[in-house]
């Protein structure tokens, strides 16, 4: 089957790869519908469900929580001001390469209005210095040299200081190959090798790394070549990204939501699944609080605690070394979301979003009002502003109320105006439910298709092979796993985009491999072949 037309396309890199499902029927015929049941209603357990209903399948979907949308849902508070505000678990960007995510979110809004793009996405560490990528060329290889001549942290003696042999592999990131080389080292281990100055491994490499909610000294280095792959070297859409305009369940899970109902799919939020048992004739059966129902078919779409929990309940399900990969599943440290009101603004010239870096346990701040309407009415009513704070990654022995307190005080050496204002409500939010991906784990993961046809999983904790990472593993995973199930219906699945698989072009994948040429020669060369690069 030959390509979709270009204007198929939903990003700007015309080097983005396609991933056509197998021929199929359109959709299911009447009266020929199976039962499907979905189990998790994140973002994985969305897009599988929104695919599956589209196909004319009776899907029902099951969410332990209150309300759609996983480690993004939000959740009412009042405030002791008296006003209302929406909750959620923190600051989260939509990059421009989440094809696929943002093919889910297009189903309620195709033309994406509901995100709006923030101008830039600087980096500060405690020593002064900043980084931005306002003006960094979005093409590979013009991306890395823009960044490398605009950046304060990050300069050509820096370049000249590196180790070529190591670092030259950066240019050919193969997915799934990568992980055969660089899984059985940590992230920390590979910044060392290649000998990147300390303040860019903070700013540019360990930002990557704590996306992930870990520790770079436990991080796979896999994990981080990917990271810097998708986001810097492998991909034309360039590091800037957009955020909603309004709290989560507004702007994303609510609409999507009310999708599937008008699709005929039975959303049941509220309802944790405690096992799945199988029956005869390649059938489940789905066990709740108060419920047992047959299915024909299961995805688990659930977060690494949630899916450890569920198989361990099931005792039926899989075989002993697939029920020992899904018990080896670990979850990274915890985690927390400060959210301020303050009584005054931060100053006018403050980003909406800056990474941080050497500033105690403080990783990055977000003001709210900057582009969240809910936020800026409650600004422009009070004269205040919101702020969120987040650490990552925060050891097991610290203490919650010095954890916060600490960060706090980093967000006035920050942003020093803050610490004048009078904070009028916060709230404090710790979890620990995101996946970790320790060095040597990526081939013990679960894939998403699991030894029973009718069960596939989905979700960021999958692996899936493909260059993907965060929400957009989470959404693609729900995607394939959905088409999977579609297969054996001989149904059309869905078209899947991702970025590259490899290097972009032979003349970065030949430099990847001259180990022996110098780094500043080699960043010389890409200059002067830049051009080339996209053709």
């Amino acid at each position: 089957m030959s390509a979709p037309p270009r204007a198929a396309r939903r990003g700007r890199d015309r080097k983005a790869e396609v991933l056509m499902p197998g021929p199929g029927r359109d959709r299911f015929a009447p009266g020929d519908a199976p039962r499907v049941a979905v189990i998790g209603g994140g973002i994985a357990g969305l897009s599988a469900a929104v695919l599956l209903a589209e196909r004319g399948a009776h899907v029902t979907l099951y969410e332990g929580g209150e309300s759609l949308g996983g480690r993004l849902a939000g959740w009412r508070t009042r405030l002791a001001d008296g006003s209302t505000a929406t909750m959620s678990r923190g600051f989260h960007a939509f990059f421009r390469q989440y094809y696929n995510l943002r093919g889910l979110l297009r189903r309620t809004d195709p033309g994406l209005t509901r995100l709006t793009p923030l101008p830039d996405y600087p980096l500060r560490h405690s020593g002064g210095l900043t980084d931005s990528f306002a003006r960094v060329p979005r093409t590979p290889p013009l991306s890395a040299l823009g960044f490398v001549a605009l950046s304060p942290t990050f300069g050509w003696w820096d370049l000249a200081a590196m180790n070529p042999r190591a670092a030259l592999p950066l240019l050919d990131v193969r997915v799934p190959q990568v992980y055969e080389r660089f899984d059985s080292v940590s992230a920390t281990a590979f910044l060392e090798q290649v000998r990147f100055p300390e303040a860019a491994h903070h700013l540019a490499f360990e930002v990557f790394s704590r996306s992930f909610f870990a520790d770079p000294r436990e991080l796979s280095a896999a994990e981080l070549l990917l990271m810097f792959h998708i986001y810097f070297l492998g991909s034309a859409e360039g590091l800037l990204f957009d955020v909603p305009d309004a709290p989560f369940p507004q702007a994303l899970w609510e609409p999507l939501g009310d999708y599937l109902q008008r699709l005929g799919a039975d959303i049941r939020t509220g309802t944790p699944v405690h096992r799945v048992q199988r029956r005869e004739g390649e059938r489940a059966e789905v066990h709740t609080e108060t419920s047992a129902e047959g299915h024909d078919a299961v995805v688990l779409a659930l977060d690494a605690g949630g899916l450890r929990e569920v198989v361990a309940a099931s005792p039926e399900l899989g075989t002993p070394s697939w029920r020992e990969d899904v018990a080896a599943l670990r979850t990274a440290p915890p985690f927390l979301v400060s959210r301020l009101w303050l009584d005054r603004p931060v100053r006018t010239d403050r980003a909406a979003f800056l990474g941080t870096s050497g500033f105690g346990g403080l990783d990055n701040v977000s003001v709210l009002d900057r582009y969240e309407n809910e936020a800026a009415r409650w600004a422009a009513r009070t004269g205040g502003s919101v702020v969120e704070l987040h650490a990552y990654a925060v050891g097991p022995a610290a203490e919650p109320g010095a954890v916060q307190a600490g960060l706090v005080e980093q967000l006035h050496a920050v942003y020093p105006e803050t610490r004048a204002a009078r904070i009028v409500d916060a709230r404090h939010e710790w979890r620990a439910d995101c996946p970790l991906f320790p060095v040597g784990s990526y081939h013990r993961r679960p894939a998403v298709q699991s030894p029973h046809a009718w069960l596939t999983l989905a979700g960021d904790s999958v692996r899936c092979g493909l260059p993907v990472a965060l929400m957009e593993r989470a959404a693609t995973t729900g995607f394939l796993a959905a088409n999977a199930l579609l297969a054996r219906w001989n149904v059309r699945g869905q078209v899947l985009w991702t970025v590259p698989r490899a290097g972009r072009s032979p003349t970065l994948r030949a430099l990847g491999a001259l180990g022996a040429l110098g780094a500043l020669g080699a960043l010389g060369a890409l200059g002067a072949l830049g051009a080339l690069a996209e053709r």
